[in-house]
């Protein structure tokens, strides 16, 4: 079904914009791959200025549902995309600095949707579905890995694993979850005493991860990712300032 444009109200235009848009995605007369008109056709056809299109196509790109390229040819102009990860993560990460949520906050969420990932993808994963995280994990144990690197695999290794339970929202929260705390969790890597040894400590958790998860012990892959994420995340929390806390609590 071709997507229906209308004129809408002045009053808070990018704003209105935005809603009409996500009226024809709710009603299914946009789709993801679909390209919007071009903005000389779309503006008239809300009835708006193309600053305030502009405005709120950047609004839709910032959010992960709309990619835009400018220029002439066949991949000029606007396209609505199925996006989430990055922006959830983007977001989420903003709201965590700005004191939105208490570190404490982020660990528990990550404990419930870990467990969650982590029994499922035991219970349900297919062999060929793990060897993602099979291959990170041969990438996380490269000798001379640094702090940096080591961390963005394990992001990945958690997300593979919750992106094989075959839920995708979690796999989406998961990676949103543990990228808010990604440059936090950097830090904590870099001010390890001893690095080679932290890095070894936590792969051999990896590597009994994956082992139980292949094996199908849903119960048991449940616990030692739970103990995994609060043996190193944990730690983050008890080194939590108190300052933090208050500061959030007079912002609600």
């Amino acid at each position: 079904m071709a997507a229906e444009w209308r004129p809408v109200r002045q009053a808070r235009t990018h704003e209105l914009v935005l809603e009409t848009i996500e009226e024809q995605v709710l009603a299914g007369q946009l789709k993801a791959g679909d390209r919007l008109p071009p903005e000389r056709e779309l503006a008239p056809a809300l009835g708006v200025s193309r600053s305030a299109l502009r405005e709120a196509l950047r609004v839709l790109e910032t959010i992960g549902v709309l990619v835009a390229h400018s220029g002439r040819g066949a991949d000029a102009g606007a396209r609505i995309v199925r996006n989430p990860d990055d922006a959830l993560g983007r977001l989420l990460r903003l709201h965590f600095g700005l004191g939105s949520y208490r570190l404490e906050d982020v660990l528990e969420a990550r404990v419930v949707l870990e467990r969650s990932s982590f029994e499922a993808a035991a219970r349900q994963a297919a062999s060929e579905d793990l060897d993602e995280a099979a291959d990170l994990l041969v990438r996380l144990r490269e000798p001379g890995i640094g702090p940096a690197e080591f961390n963005e695999l394990d992001t990945a290794f958690h997300v593979a694993i919750a992106r094989s339970s075959g839920n995708r929202l979690v796999s989406t929260l998961t990676a949103a979850v543990r990228e808010s705390v990604r440059p936090l969790i950097l830090r904590a890597l870099e001010a390890a005493e001893d690095w080679p040894a932290t890095a070894a400590a936590l792969n051999a958790e990896h590597t009994e991860l994956l082992r139980l998860v292949r094996a199908g012990e849903a119960t048991a892959a449940a616990d030692l990712a739970e103990h995994h994420i609060r043996g190193f995340h944990g730690t983050l929390v008890k080194d939590e300032p108190a300052e933090r806390d208050g500061d959030a609590d007079s912002e609600r």
